[in-house]
């Protein structure tokens, strides 16, 4: 677990996962969303007409709501499939998913790895292990521990796994994470993974958001639905407690309870050098704001508050220094630092004394990820949105860091890191270099290749260069374009422009076998736009966008298409822009203010009403980001930007593709719905999926990936391509 700060993410296209402490060891019936217990309040004024626009559409299995959805699906999928190309995209794609050739990323855990995998025989998927020296042959030889498949058919339920949390060091003892449908909530169900059976009488949780976290053997921390006030006004857990083995989860002791205003309470267990365990809490204010506390286990009820600055995440213990991320100058350091501090010294004397200092970033870096081995903290650093690994070590007075040798111009990330053993899985990659998985020896400084991808489309045909644009402040905005060499720069090129902007969220070069076969190879170029809001230059790249900053998120975004544009890369015509859940936000806000730079809008999993985002399942702990409808100025602003607001009958949209799912319990599906219904109640074009499962990824297994991602493609043939 790299950060023990608990951050409930609205999410994107790229990362889905929800980032939880009790999911931390995670390998990559009816629904009613229990994010929010809240009824849906409908006002009716004397004429018997709602207060408020299509509010029918958030009652997710409501009748009249389901018959909308169930006609625009029906008729965007008639179109869609019906499409020449479809059917082989759809096969191109599967055929991607369900490789055997895919890298089996692993966890490291007793000189063993641990793998979650799917294909075309295993649809839900299989939880697997081998040694490491099978995991590093050309054909391994993997040993089931839990058959995803098998359970959902044996107990008639639509299984979709989220991980497991296992007790170290022996990691027998698990709590794995199951979600109906793929939803945020999921219920935990303790396993014996070396005895390959569900625990009998063993702990196990109801459906909710939250989790567990091992103490030992016998006692879990709990952080779920408890029942009536045991929710934040977010939806998250409020409540903490002691669960005891054989004990009931309403006889568990309770610890520590925060404030419904609060995102969340989030507690963890973090393991020491000598295996011993603390107990950390966070309580998370406000989605960037959180205080955490030390609960003492022989005096659980006095926890003490560990001085660190609000917005800052605390992380893991290495070599008796414990990490902190800082996003806020503090005690001489500055936001964005990565700085040091013992822990030991702390539980002796409820200070911090010195404060050491790992890694300042400059004004064109920023930290990527990290993860501590038993001798090295292994970093991923970014300058100019382009990454490299750097091993530090503490020597007990100072840190000192050396750059290890991994293919350079691309993303480099820490992968599998255990604290307990030298070995680490680095991968490195690029828009056209496929994915490489090394194996790292952080004692000796020994790599080699563990795993690779195979080349699924023709990227030595291609190019890939990075280019700024100047925002309307003067900023200069990073973007890479992914293109076939040689394209005449005539502005008829189909031109794909994805964006994020949001959350400290960075978008990196990435390999994508599908974007390459589906898009690249036909033609199409592909465009990334490294716009504020995200993490790519550290949190004040991100801060400089929040609340009633956030239009500067959007003029980057202009600037990029049109610098694009400018360059006769391509035209309006032949541009789409591409978004999901923050980034359909970011789609909404392009479609309402520029619709005349665009011919296709993929609307992915977005919020769209920014009015009353916050009453709706998740999105109360995101106004941290967006700022808050209920007070005057934040509203003000959010009017000027909420899409479904801004929809003027008068104006002439681009046909925006709304793509969402209705088990979707962070971001409702309501956005796209009501979005959608104001579409069509002004006659505007518009085409619209929702997937029934999925939850905020919009599919729940890899066919229904193939399915969305072929959807989307054709779309964007039909618009960019073939000029409709």
């Amino acid at each position: 677990m790299k950060n023990i700060k608990h951050k409930i993410l609205v999410g994107s296209a790229i990362s889905i996962a929800l980032l939880s402490g009790q999911l931390a060891n995670a390998h990559n019936s009816e629904y009613s969303p229990s994010a929010s217990k809240r009824p849906i309040m409908i006002e009716y004024n004397e004429a018997g007409k709602t207060n408020e626009d299509h509010l029918y559409l958030e009652e997710i299995l409501g009748e009249r709501a389901l018959a909308d959805v169930q006609s625009w699906n029906e008729r965007s999928l008639k179109r869609l499939t019906s499409d020449p190309r479809y059917a082989k995209m759809e096969s191109d794609t599967l055929a991607i998913l369900n490789s055997k050739d895919k890298i089996a990323y692993i966890s490291y855990r007793n000189g063993e790895a641990h793998n979650f995998w799917q294909d075309s025989d295993h649809v839900r998927g299989i939880w697997r292990k081998t040694t490491l020296d099978s995991y590093l042959s050309d054909n391994s030889d993997w040993e089931t521990i839990l058959d995803i498949d098998a359970l959902a058919k044996a107990e008639n339920k639509n299984w979709v796994y989220k991980g497991n949390g296992c007790l170290a060091p022996d990691n027998e003892l698990c709590m794995i994470s199951l979600s109906d449908g793929g939803k945020d909530a999921n219920v935990q169900r303790e396993y014996n993974a070396r005895t390959k059976s569900w625990v009998e009488n063993g702990f196990i949780t109801p459906e909710s958001k939250g989790g567990t976290s091992w103490l030992d053997k016998d006692t879990q921390i709990i952080g779920i639905d408890f029942g009536d006030g045991s929710l934040t006004d977010s939806g998250y857990p409020m409540i903490v407690k002691l669960w005891k083995r054989g004990q009931s989860i309403a006889d568990a002791q309770e610890f520590m309870r925060g404030d419904p205003s609060d995102v969340g309470l989030f507690a963890s267990s973090m393991l020491r050098a000598d295996n011993s365990r603390e107990i950390l809490v966070t309580r998370a204010r406000t989605f960037y704001e959180s205080d955490v506390y030390w609960a003492p286990r022989d005096n659980l009820h006095n926890a003490v508050k560990i001085p660190i600055p609000a917005k800052s995440n605390l992380g893991r213990e290495f070599k008796g220094q414990i990490l902190l991320s800082l996003n806020e100058d503090w005690r001489g350091y500055k936001s964005g630092d990565l700085v040091s501090f013992s822990f030991d010294d702390f539980m002796n004397n409820r200070i911090i004394k010195a404060v050491n200092l790992v890694y300042s970033p400059d004004e064109k870096s920023s930290i990527n990820s990290y993860g501590i081995t038993k001798s090295k903290l292994l970093m991923s650093i970014s300058r100019d949105v382009k990454s490299a690994a750097y091993a530090f070590d503490w020597d007990g007075i100072t840190w000192t860091s050396s750059q290890l040798n991994f293919p350079a111009n691309g993303t480099v990330s820490i992968g599998a890191t255990n604290d307990k053993e030298d070995i680490a899985f680095i991968n490195s990659e690029s828009f056209l270099k496929p994915s490489t998985l090394w194996i790292y020896d952080s004692g000796t400084g020994e790599q080699a290749k563990a795993k690779a991808l195979p080349d699924w489309f023709d990227s030595d045909a291609m190019s890939a260069d990075q280019y700024f644009a100047t925002s309307k402040d003067g900023t200069q905005i990073p973007y890479f374009v992914v293109r076939k060499k040689g394209l005449k720069m005539d502005g008829t090129n189909p031109t794909l422009l994805y964006g994020y902007g949001g959350f400290e969220i960075s978008l990196n070069p990435s390999y994508s076998a599908a974007r390459g076969k589906l898009w690249l190879e036909n033609g199409g170029i592909y465009v990334l736009a490294n716009i504020r809001g995200g993490g790519e230059y550290g949190p004040k790249w991100h801060q400089a966008g929040l609340k009633t900053n956030r239009q500067i998120i959007y003029d980057d975004f202009i600037s990029v298409a049109e610098n694009l544009i400018k360059k006769k890369l391509t035209s309006p015509k032949h541009l789409g822009i591409e978004g999901g859940s923050n980034g359909g936000l970011l789609m909404g806000v392009m479609f309402t203010q520029r619709p005349d730079l665009f011919n296709a809008v993929i609307c992915a999993v977005p919020l769209l009403d920014m009015l009353r985002y916050d009453k709706l399942l998740a999105g109360a702990s995101w106004v941290g980001e967006y700022g808050s409808p209920s007070i005057p100025e934040e509203r003000a602003f959010l009017e000027t930007i909420s899409p479904y607001h801004n929809i003027d009958s008068k104006t002439d949209y681009p046909e925006v593709f709304f793509v969402t799912s209705t088990k979707d319990d962070r971001v409702h599906p309501a956005h796209a719905r009501k979005t959608a219904k104001r579409f069509e109640d002004q006659g505007h074009d518009f085409l619209y999926y929702e997937n029934i499962d999925g939850g905020h990824s919009a599919a729940a297994n890899l066919k229904e990936t193939a399915k969305r991602l072929s959807l989307q493609h054709v779309y964007l043939m039909q618009k960019l391509k073939d000029g409709q």
